[in-house]
Parts: structure tokens; sequence; C-alpha cells
């Protein structure tokens, strides 16, 4: 009885609920809806889950027919101890898979399995847990988390992962440990697949520049795949990107492209021009993976005069890689001058 009349919660949902979720439909749960921008329209793809079951995915589109983001509306029953609860509910996930949100349809409510309602702490816990792509829901089954015929935490220590009973719980709602269960394991499961799947028919040279410049190191990763060989050769077209991205706050991913990026990146007067700008901007990680970058590019007579007025005031890593590379350079007055004044100085 059970299985059929999830079964006919399914069927229901393919044939009644369905649509693009907007502010008048939707009950803000989490008071976040400016997360994302207005669709302008929405392309639908049928998703299969299993062998049994099919659902499908909404594309958001801007006014140009440029993608946005992915959302689904969930109609599911959430069955465990012998009854099943209905669940309304819309995910929302970006170009790449990564879960963002949820909101419900107007008029729907969470329930426990006491039937109580979600109090406001439990919606923002839930958008926690389901925030979190390495929860430990990932690798747990329901059964290690509930009594069997309960739904309340089990007493015991998880043996497979040394999960401590106080780490189950921050990773559940109490009365809800298999809503949330069911809930992270439908944003975290297939769907991020086929996302990625329907993303990449989406690669153009203009959603390439739109992930290059989004300031989303997400989206950035994957384009510097697409425009960045393993040889580090950068795609004619995006060099600007390219430096846009290491001027950038985002220190790691800049640190990332300043490491792979072929030498030619860093050849060249004007190029070499913009590296200073950068090294004298960057932050101190940063510069010191410049200095190392440097070792085997040709360095323009404009670039090493102002390595070497840099000398004095660095500090004793700076100065071993600077030291390297003036010492490397082509014979130069103004840089001999320079190099005997820091001997000097270290000698005083």
């Amino acid at each position: 009885m059970k299985c059929l009349f999830a079964g006919l919660l399914l069927l229901y949902s393919h044939v009644v609920y369905g649509g693009s979720p907007c502010a008048d439909t939707t009950y803000d749960v989490l008071h976040n809806q400016s997360l994302l921008p207005d669709a302008h329209r929405r392309q639908t793809f049928a998703v299969r889950e299993n062998d049994s079951t099919n659902y499908s995915l909404q594309l958001a589109l801007d006014k140009d027919g440029r993608p946005l983001y992915y959302y689904r509306n969930i109609f599911t029953p959430v069955c465990y101890t012998g009854e099943c609860k209905p669940v309304f509910i819309n995910f929302y996930w970006d170009l790449l898979g990564n879960y963002i949100r949820y909101d419900l349809p107007a008029g729907e409510a969470l329930t426990k399995l006491d039937h109580k309602v979600f109090k406001p702490a439990d919606y923002e816990k839930l958008q926690e847990i389901l925030a979190k792509p390495d929860c430990l829901l990932a690798e747990l089954k329901i059964t290690d988390l509930i009594v069997p015929g309960t739904e309340k935490l089990a007493d015991s220590v998880d043996a497979r992962t040394g999960a401590t009973l106080k780490t189950i719980k921050n990773e559940v709602i109490p009365g809800a440990v298999y809503t949330c269960y069911t809930l992270w394991h439908m944003a975290h499961g297939n769907v991020v697949e086929e996302i990625n799947r329907i993303t990449e028919t989406y690669n153009s040279k203009q959603l390439l520049h739109r992930f290059l410049s989004s300031g989303n190191p997400d989206y950035q990763y994957w384009a510097l795949g697409k425009v960045m060989d393993k040889k580090g050769m950068i795609t004619p077209g995006f060099e600007t990107a390219i430096r846009n991205i290491v001027n950038s706050k985002h220190i790691f991913i800049a640190r990332y492209i300043l490491q792979q990026v072929d030498a030619g990146f860093y050849t060249g007067k004007k190029a070499q021009h913009w590296l200073w700008d950068t090294f004298t901007r960057a932050p101190y990680p940063a510069q010191l993976t410049i200095l190392r970058r440097l070792k085997n590019v040709p360095l323009q007579g404009e670039l090493v005069r102002r390595l070497a007025d840099t000398l004095a005031n660095a500090n004793g890593e700076q100065a071993n890689l600077l030291l390297a590379l003036l010492k490397a350079a082509p014979e130069n007055n103004y840089v001999k001058k320079k190099l005997h004044d820091y001997e000097i100085q270290q000698h005083q």
C-alpha cells in the first residue's frame, strides 16, 4: 500500500505540478529570492532518474536566451515508517549543478513526523544541510541514522564513518530525518551530472566570456578548462579575460593561472608592463608566484630595472628570487649598481 501511494504521488507530480516558479506562486521561506535573477523564459528537459521515474528539469533563460540557472518543481512522497508525507518544494541550481536555494509553492509548508509545521529555524537548518555538498548524508544509509520503525536518531556510533551522535545531529532536523536525507540526495544526486551535460551543449565563446567575468570561481575554473590547454596556452581572444581574473580578489584562482599559464603569456613589453602592474598590487603569495614564473621568461629591460629597484626593500624570500632573476638578466650597468648597493646594504 505504501509503494502504491508513493507511485500515485509521483504520477500526480507529472500531471498536475509544473510551471516556472515566480514571486506570486512561491513562498520565499528563506527570504533570499534575490539570489537569482528573473527568468524571461525556460527550457524543459526530461531527465531519467531510474528505471521507473522521469522528471522535468527547467533551465531559466534571460531575455536573450542565455542560460541563468536550473530549477525543479518537486512533489515527492517521504516514506519511512509506513506513513507517506507529500513534500512540495522547488530546488535551484547554478549552471554547473551546484545547489543554490529552495522555496515552496505558495500555501505549502514542510512538516515533521508528528505533523508539526517547520519553524523558521527549521527552514534555515534545511538550507544549511542542502548547501553542503560534502554532507555526512552523502555516505550514510537512512538506516544508519534512524532507529528502525521510528524517526528518532540512533544512539550508537556509526562504525563505518566514525560519526558520533553529535555529528549526526548537526546534519539533520529532529523529527524530519528522512525528509533531510531524501531532499539532500535529490539536490546532489544524478541531477548534477545532467546539468553539466546540458550546460555543455550551451558552450560558446559568449558563455565562456560570461563565466570568466562572472567572479564565480566555479564558473571561472570551468571556463579555464576550455580556454587554457594542458600546456598553458590561452585560446586567442581570451587573454584579457584571463588577465582580469589574475587582477581580481580571488587569490587562489589567480595563483592557479599564474602557475599554469604558458611562459609566452609573460613575454613581450606589453605583457611585462601588465605583469609589473599586477605584481605591485598583488598579495604577497601571488608576488612570489610571479617571481618564480619569471625564471624562464626573457625579461625586458624596463622590467629588469623595476625588479632591481624592488631589491632594496625586499624580504629574504623575495630577495633570493630577485637576485636569481637579476643575475641571470643580460648585462646592465643600472642593475649591476643595484646589486652592488644591495651587497653593501647587507653587510652594514
